[in-house]
C-alpha cells in the first residue's frame, strides 16, 4: 500500500491500557492559562521514567469554561489510579496553583474520582472556603496574589497509551518536516495528546537491553548509524527515523489521530511509514496501519 509514493508497511502499533484525567485550566488571559498548562505537562513524556504522560489537548474559549475565562485543556495519563492521584497532586499543586491568576477544573465526567482539590485545600491553613454549585464542590484557597479556585474532585477514566507510527525518511530534514506536518494535523483531533517534545520522539526504544539494570534501550533496528553492525529494519535510502506516540481517551481518537498524521507525513523525502510493536506481547490494543489509513 502506498500514499503519495510512500509505502505503508503491513504492520501494527501496539498500545496498552492506561488511566486518563482531563484538567481545564483557566486564567486572566490565554497567555497565563497556556503557561500553567505547559509547566503542568512538563517532564511527562513516558511513564517509564516520568510517572505520567501528559500534553496540551487544546485551548478553550471563555464562553466554554466554568468561570468564563480563557482556558486550556490538558490530558494526563498514568498506569493506574494511585499513580494518577500522586501526579495530579504534584502537578496541580506545584505547577497550576503557583501560576498567576489560574483556576483548575475537572474536565472528565466519571464515577471514578480523585479528591485533588479536596486535599490541596489544606494549603489554605484553615482559611479555605468551599462552595457547592450545581452539585460540584469547589475550594477557594487563599494565596498571596488573591485566591486559587480548584474543583474538589477530578474524574478519571480508562484510556489507551502507546499508539504510534514511525516515519522513515531519506534525510533528517525531510523526516523532521514530515513529523512536524503530522503533529500539526493530529492536534486537531480531540481526545489525544502526543506527549513527547513537540509531539515527536527521536529516541524510540525497545523493551530489552544487554544491561541487566535497564528495562529499555535504544531501538537498534531503526538506528541508521549502526545499520551495518546489527540487525536492521531500515531499507536502503533511509537515513533518519522519527516516532510519534499517541495517548488517547478511546480507540476512535487514536485511530483518527494516526489516520490524519500518517497521511500528513506522506510527503517527498519519506520512504516508509512503519510502527513500533513487540509481536503483540506488550499491549492489549493493536492499530494496524493499513486499516487505519484505508
Amino acid at each position: 500500500m502506498y500514499i503519495n509514493g510512500v509505502e505503508i508497511e503491513d504492520t501494527f502499533a501496539e498500545a496498552f491500557k492506561m488511566r486518563a484525567a482531563r484538567l481545564i485550566i483557566t486564567a486572566a488571559n490565554e497567555k497565563w492559562a497556556l503557561t500553567a498548562a505547559q509547566v503542568a505537562t512538563g517532564f511527562a513524556t513516558s511513564v517509564i521514567a516520568c510517572g505520567a504522560e501528559a500534553g496540551i489537548e487544546g485551548t478553550i474559549s471563555a464562553n466554554e469554561t466554568p468561570d468564563g475565562r480563557p482556558g486550556v485543556s490538558i490530558l494526563v495519563f498514568t498506569m493506574g489510579p494511585k499513580a494518577m492521584e500522586d501526579q495530579l497532586m504534584r502537578r496541580v499543586g506545584q505547577c497550576i496553583m503557583t501560576c498567576p491568576t489560574t483556576a483548575c477544573f475537572n474536565g472528565l465526567e466519571s464515577e471514578e474520582k480523585l479528591k485533588i482539590g479536596g486535599s490541596l485545600r489544606y494549603f489554605g491553613d484553615g482559611f479555605q472556603i468551599s462552595k457547592l454549585i450545581g452539585g460540584r464542590r469547589f475550594w477557594r484557597i487563599p494565596v498571596m496574589e488573591s485566591e486559587f479556585l480548584v474543583e474538589e474532585s477530578f474524574g478519571i477514566k480508562k484510556a489507551i497509551g502507546g499508539g504510534n507510527f514511525l516515519i522513515l525518511g531519506e534525510s533528517q530534514q525531510a523526516t523532521l518536516e514530515a513529523a512536524e506536518r503530522a503533529v500539526e494535523a493530529m492536534r486537531e483531533v480531540r481526545g489525544v495528546v502526543m506527549p513527547f517534545p513537540g509531539g515527536i520522539v527521536r529516541s524510540g526504544s525497545k523493551t530489552t537491553s544487554r544491561y541487566k539494570f535497564l528495562r529499555a534501550s535504544t531501538n537498534t533496528a531503526y538506528c541508521p548509524t549502526i545499520r551495518r553492525q546489527t540487525e536492521s529494519a531500515l531499507p536502503e535510502g533511509v537515513n533518519s527515523v522519527l516516532e510519534i506516540v499517541i495517548d488517547g481517551l478511546n480507540e476512535w481518537a487514536i485511530r483518527e489521530a494516526m489516520r490524519v498524521g500518517i497521511r500528513a507525513a506522506c510527503r517527498p523525502g519519506v520512504v516508509r511509514i512503519s510502527a513500533g510493536n513487540y509481536g503483540g506481547t506488550l499491549g492489549q490494543y493493536q492499530f494496524h496501519l493499513r486499516e487505519v489509513v484505508g
